[in-house]
């Protein structure tokens, strides 16, 4: 019996590649596959390798963890775990410990599925943590997954976004030394980043007239240029021009105070200037089911908001809630996308 023979063979195919070997990617990947609620929804194909997988099933005794080897993307299994062996050869897992391997065979697996998410063989891309150091090489030369992904699919802007059910909170700089974080914001990266999370949140999330709040670089918004005059100079006149085009944009409002009053609550997105200063309140509220979102680009991809977690991998001790919840915002965004598809005019 063909593959294709199997029931609900209309749910979205979601590629999920493996990350770092030693880190906690492999178990959180394995025990947010466990269960059967995600398999109803979306056909897995783990980028990476079966003979990984059951050194890991061995290791927490899941022997009721259970997928299929597959050697293409034409006919996966719809109601089972598919894997996808990125490399044959036997590699040695030193769990919780950073290795030249974790690195390299992360790569490996990342640009498999990246190559297989462009060319549409999987309909959405969710990545396994990685170490931003020991995956460098000739071949990556990026500061994370967003970057790398980015330029794969040929995507003239992204936006890094943070979701937590109705929490989503972009920024505007990325990947970068804070010193560069003041040098690095113009009026037209702003310009586009605003515009990609209004488009998202349309398109992405439903949402026909999102809110979005933009926060200040300096403190306390720059108090009127008495500490610092980016606000004055870049910030206020995008978010002018932004809503003389219909678009309801707030700020720029100080950060700290911002979401110390939870004032996220009444809006639907929240743009940071920078990464810790977005980042840091999100994590706090939503480190266990939180997920990063790539917004901006053709294809979905996401991910789960923590890291490779060295010093508890092997330890039972990973949550896979965030794992689990970037794979259903993948397969919502796939969702959504197709019922919707709405032009910002910023």
């Amino acid at each position: 019996m063909s593959n294709q023979d199997n029931t609900n063979h209309n749910k979205p195919v979601i590629g999920i590649s493996i990350g770092d070997l030693n880190g906690i990617g492999p178990e959180v990947i394995i025990y947010a596959l466990s269960d059967q609620r995600i398999l109803n929804m979306v056909t897995p194909v783990i980028y990476g390798s079966t003979k990984v997988l059951s050194y890991y099933r061995k290791l927490f005794k899941l022997d009721d963890f259970n997928y299929s080897q597959i050697k293409d993307l034409s006919n996966p299994y719809h109601r089972k775990v598919n894997v996808y062996n990125c490399w044959q050869e036997m590699v040695e897992i030193n769990v919780g410990q950073v290795t030249p391997e974790g690195g390299q065979y992360a790569f490996k697996a990342l640009e498999s599925a990246t190559g297989h998410l462009k060319s549409g063989q999987i309909d959405a891309l969710v990545t396994a943590p990685i170490n931003k150091k020991n995956i460098q090489s000739d071949e990556f030369k990026f500061p994370g997954h967003t970057e790398y992904i980015t330029e794969k699919l040929e995507g003239k802007d992204s936006l890094m976004m943070m979701v937590d059910e109705d929490m989503r909170v972009g920024v505007v700089t990325g990947h970068i030394p804070l010193k560069s974080v003041p040098f690095s914001i113009t009026q037209d990266l702003l310009r586009s980043k605003l515009k990609i999370m209004l488009q998202s949140l349309k398109n992405d999330f439903g949402i026909l007239k999102p809110k979005v709040a933009v926060l200040g670089l300096n403190p306390h918004a720059g108090e009127e240029g008495l500490f610092g005059d980016e606000e004055e100079t870049i910030i206020k006149p995008v978010l002018a021009e932004t809503k003389k085009k219909g678009n309801l944009v707030f700020g720029p409002f100080p950060a700290d105070g911002f979401f110390g009053s939870m004032q996220h609550n009444k809006f639907d997105g929240v743009l940071a200037m920078y990464h810790d200063q977005g980042l840091a309140p999100f994590k706090i509220m939503g480190f266990e089911s939180g997920v990063n979102y790539t917004a901006g680009l053709s294809k979905v991809r996401t991910s789960p908001d923590h890291g490779t977690g060295y010093a508890i991998a092997g330890k039972r001790q990973a949550n896979h809630k965030s794992m689990q919840a970037a794979i259903y915002l993948a397969a919502d965004i796939i969702r959504q996308r197709k019922e919707a598809d709405v032009s910002v005019d910023i």
